[in-house]
């Protein structure tokens, strides 16, 4: 069945942006129970284990009663492991096509993250903020609700922040601008880098 990814940075090493009791609620609890949720809802159903996390989310029909719960927890999974590589340290090391593109839609960092931050504050509830390759192969900034993915909706994923407050609570309580604003210094741009022209390669390929 499905496990954690292990995390690409130590509790301790995002520290005081995020503090290390935060990190580690976040991953061993919060993101460990849509975990085993998901997991007893796929043996409940009898899952053989032959799709991964990305292809499940397209077979979801195979599972009806269950469906909507399967989905709300694949969705916490995929979300969180997303969020979790894109927040290691920062890194603004632009290369290829991306840099074109990014250069070209936000014209430099601090002006992308203007936008993310007035973007994600006009979230109602719980949910994130992505940056996506949106259905016309450009960059763009969307929030979803709650655990919903950018894969069901065309879009391709590059960067994630979780807006729950369980991502931020306990260093910010109800402040999400000033989690924003912090965690601006961590944010690894370079995963959403190297992601994009991983995926241009394989879409030039095919």
């Amino acid at each position: 069945m499905f496990e954690l990814p292990k995390l690409p940075f130590s509790y301790e090493e995002l520290e005081p942006f995020i503090d290390t009791h935060t990190n580690a609620l976040h991953y061993h609890k919060h993101t460990q129970t849509y975990l085993n949720n998901l997991n007893n809802l796929l043996l409940k159903n009898n899952y053989q284990g032959h799709y991964s996390l990305t292809e499940l989310l397209f077979h979801l029909e195979e599972f009806k009663e269950d469906k909507e719960n399967i989905l709300f927890n694949l969705g916490g999974v995929i979300n969180h492991n997303l969020y979790f590589q894109c927040i290691k340290g920062k890194d603004l090391n632009l290369t290829n096509n991306f840099k074109e593109k990014f250069i070209n839609e936000f014209k430099n960092f601090d002006n992308f993250w203007e936008e993310l931050t007035n973007k994600a504050l006009t979230l109602k509830g719980s949910g994130y903020i992505f940056l996506v390759i949106n259905q016309k192969q450009k960059l763009e900034l969307i929030n979803l609700p709650n655990q919903e993915t950018p894969l069901l909706h065309g879009y391709i994923p590059l960067l994630c922040i979780d807006l729950w407050e369980h991502a931020y609570y306990l260093n910010y309580e109800n402040d999400k601008a000033k989690y924003l604003a912090n965690i601006k210094n961590i944010i690894n741009l370079n995963y959403a880098n190297n992601t994009f022209n991983n995926y241009q390669k394989y879409k030039d390929f095919h």
